[in-house]
């Protein structure tokens, strides 16, 4: 079939006014050429997802989701750094894996100094830069976290940790205070994907990545809003 004379070829796709997605990203590789250029967008969540783009450009709600998630990943970070265990970083710190077909952005991801180490997660840099202008990890982390939102409740539920299992995630963190009861679960690798923990006769769940267990409390702060509290011992 033959292009008519003077048709328009659309060359990319503008979302919300914001992100401009061009049109000829046909697989992984080539969207984290993308991702790793200056031409990404530096605001909204996208993420790649088994040939699917998917652009995330809600606000993040105050208390459910961004109090929650600084709760979970600052204890996090303090646990690791505590034990000098590796590294916390949060939000825009891509995860890759060519197994899992998989770019994405989770609340939360730890990688330890084995993982470097062994070559089992490695950084990426942005294209064209110098130094130590890591923007990607490549690999299956120790440890992802995602704190589930009212924009994206299947693919925070399924869809991610589906793929953070083939790429080969040790653990994977699942929290939701979008309503009570509010949810904190971590899950483990299983046979065919992850599984939930059991929790304790206290009602902690261990994390073998960390050796401690942990359990989430909420409350109500003085103004009368929610705040969350995770509490974390050795196992």
């Amino acid at each position: 079939m033959h292009q008519a004379k003077g048709a328009i070829v659309a060359t990319a796709v503008i979302f919300e006014e914001r992100v401009e997605i061009p049109m000829d990203l046909r697989s992984l590789a080539d969207f984290r050429r993308w991702a790793l250029s200056d031409k990404f967008p530096e605001r909204g969540r996208i993420d790649y997802l088994a040939g699917r783009i998917e652009v995330d450009m809600s606000p993040e709600a105050f208390f459910s989701h961004g109090g929650l998630k600084i709760e979970l990943d600052s204890t996090l970070a303090q646990v690791v750094k505590r034990f000098d265990l590796g590294y916390v970083r949060t939000d825009r710190t891509r995860v890759s894996s060519v197994e899992a077909d998989l770019s994405a952005e989770p609340d939360a991801v730890f990688i330890s100094h084995e993982s470097l180490a062994t070559g089992r997660v490695r950084l990426i840099s942005k294209a064209g830069a110098e130094g130590e202008e890591y923007i990607e990890v490549e690999g299956g982390p120790d440890l992802v976290v995602e704190v589930v939102s009212d924009s994206s409740v299947t693919k925070d539920t399924k869809r991610l940790p589906e793929a953070y299992f083939h790429a080969g995630v040790r653990e994977f963190w699942l929290a939701d205070a979008r309503r009570e009861p509010f949810l904190f679960c971590i899950h483990c690798r299983g046979e065919l994907g992850f599984e939930a923990v059991e929790s304790d006769t206290d009602g902690f769940q261990p994390s073998a990545v960390l050796n401690r267990r942990f359990h989430l409390d909420w409350r109500r702060d003085r103004l009368g809003h929610w705040a969350f509290d995770l509490r974390e011992e050795p196992l």
